[in-house]
Formats: C-alpha cells, sequence, structure tokens
C-alpha cells in the first residue's frame, strides 16, 4: 500500500510538471485562397452549422481586407457565467480573416489561450465544457481551410494563468474602473445611449447581456483616425486582428475595461519594450474612448 501511494505521489507530480510546461499562443490560423469576402460567408455557415451564434462582425479601420466575426454559443455563456470576475468577456470568440498578398489568412484568438488567461487555475472548474468550445471553435476553421499553425509567440501555462508583461505592470485582476451607476438598468441603459450618440469615432460591434447575472459585455470599434485600430495596428501587427474588438464589461453596477498594458501584451506577447514603446500612449487612449460611452454626464 505505501508503495502504491508512493508510485501515485511521482505519477501525480510528473503530470502537474507536464501540464506546467505545456505552452500555448494567443493565434492559430492558416491560408487559403479566395478573398475576404467569399471566406467571410464561408466561415458563417460553418459557424452556424457548429450551433455558434455570430455576436458582431466588423472591417477594423473600415478596412474591407481585415474583418473580424465575434461570436458565442449557449454553453459557453452559461460556463462563463459561472466566474464572477469578470468571466462574461471569455464569452465571445473571435476569427480575423486577412488579406495577404494573393491568399486571405482565416485565424481565431485561441479560446483555450484565453480561457487560461482569464480564468487561471478556476479553469478546471469548467475544464469538459471549455475544451469541448475549444475544439468546436477551431474545428470550424479546419474543416472548411485546413490544418491551422500557432502564431504570435508562445506562453507556458503557468505563466498564462498569471500573466503581466513585466515586473510592475498589471495582471487581469487589475482592471480599469471607468464608472458607478445606481443600478444594472440605469447603467446598460446609459451606455447603449452614449454609444448611440458617438457618432463616427465608436463603433458598437456586439452587445451580449445576462440579466440574469446582471452582466452585459460591449465590443467596441475604435475607429478615431490618429488613436484607434487603424493607427495602433499597423504597428504591433495586424495578424494579430482577431483580438479586437476591445471590450468593456458592466457587472451589477460597475464598468470596467482589462487594463491595455495587459490586454495589448496578452494578445501581443512577442512584442520587446522598444515596440511596446511606440504605442505607449494606446492603453490611455483606449481607456479614454471607453470613458467617452462610460462616464456620467
Amino acid at each position: 500500500m505505501k508503495k502504491w501511494m508512493i508510485w501515485l505521489s511521482v505519477f501525480l507530480g510528473l503530470a502537474i510538471s507536464v501540464s506546467a510546461q505545456k505552452e500555448l499562443s494567443p493565434f492559430m490560423g492558416v491560408m487559403t485562397n479566395g478573398n475576404v469576402r467569399e471566406v467571410s460567408t464561408k466561415v458563417e455557415t460553418a459557424l452556424k452549422e457548429a450551433n455558434f451564434e455570430i455576436v458582431g462582425q466588423y472591417d477594423i479601420a473600415g478596412h474591407q481586407d481585415l474583418h473580424v466575426i465575434c461570436f458565442n454559443r449557449a454553453d459557453l455563456k452559461d460556463a462563463c457565467a459561472t466566474y464572477v470576475d469578470r468571466g462574461a468577456l471569455a464569452s465571445v470568440l473571435k476569427i480575423g480573416i486577412r488579406k495577404d498578398a494573393d491568399k486571405v489568412e482565416v485565424s481565431i484568438a485561441n479560446p483555450e489561450y484565453m480561457f487560461y488567461a482569464y480564468f487561471g487555475e478556476d479553469y478546471q472548474k469548467q475544464a469538459a465544457v471549455l475544451q469541448t468550445i475549444d475544439q468546436d471553435a477551431k474545428n470550424v476553421i479546419t474543416t472548411s481551410f485546413g490544418t491551422m499553425e500557432d502564431f504570435g509567440g508562445k506562453l507556458e501555462l503557468e505563466d498564462l494563468m498569471k500573466y503581466h508583461y513585466k515586473i510592475m505592470m498589471p495582471y487581469f485582476t487589475d482592471p480599469e474602473d471607468l464608472e458607478e451607476y445606481d443600478s444594472f438598468d440605469e447603467g446598460l441603459s446609459y451606455i447603449r445611449k452614449k454609444i448611440a450618440a458617438t457618432g463616427k469615432e465608436i463603433q458598437l460591434i456586439y452587445e451580449v447581456v445576462n440579466k440574469n447575472t446582471k452582466t452585459a459585455v460591449f465590443g467596441i470599434g475604435l475607429l478615431n483616425p490618429e488613436t484607434g485600430e487603424g493607427s495602433f495596428l499597423p504597428i504591433i501587427g495586424e495578424r494579430h486582428i482577431a483580438a479586437m474588438p476591445y471590450e468593456i464589461i458592466l457587472q451589477g453596477k460597475e464598468v470596467t475595461m482589462l487594463h491595455g498594458k495587459y490586454r495589448f501584451a496578452l494578445y501581443w506577447p512577442e512584442l520587446t519594450m522598444g515596440e511596446f514603446m511606440k504605442i505607449m500612449s494606446t492603453p490611455g487612449d483606449v481607456e479614454d474612448a471607453m470613458e467617452s460611452i462610460t462616464e456620467l454626464d
């Protein structure tokens, strides 16, 4: 009995070690023929056949060769609702379709990567359903276009679950507080009204509301030509378009967003400090844009 317990301890130790050494990339993609519109239509059809719901889509900065499709599913929304610390941010998955010379790249923001980053060790609470969703979402692309390859860098699982870019930089648990309202309903109504009145610099890409948990996630297209997606993506890499749009989340009475120094670094982990400095003002610019649609007058 004692020997069996020793061997079990050794086995579990090895399993944990292997898991900790696992590496994940923020994106996966594959090249295909056709044009962006044709490929987008094919992706839409495949998503619906896999019972995913398309909640929004748009051209990055109005660029027809940079298209993003945002989608979710009931089991994903239910699983994310069990994570009270901004879990609903993971309830929308994203596929990017980008023209690259005479080809089109279809990419996905790796769901498994995002789940581990946002949920950390609590990922295990919903591991079975999250693994199914991850595989189903990736199959949408692989069954239609072929085997995908990782890109965008790699992070070991242990680092991903407690990710921050550098010392003194924010974690997932260090969001930016945008505003507090008297109630969830007031906040939801106010944000909708402000977005509708913003004109051309803010674009609502999707809105996912769960009134039972009093949670709402808004995907926001940033169209300001000087500070929006069209200005910072060419600097840090348009290939990562499936990281967009940026989100805000209303939970109860409070609306927050992930800190730009966390979120940009998470989806561009290969950025050097020198490259990061080229978009030094971007996290603040994004926060300013989000404050413009959340701050009370």
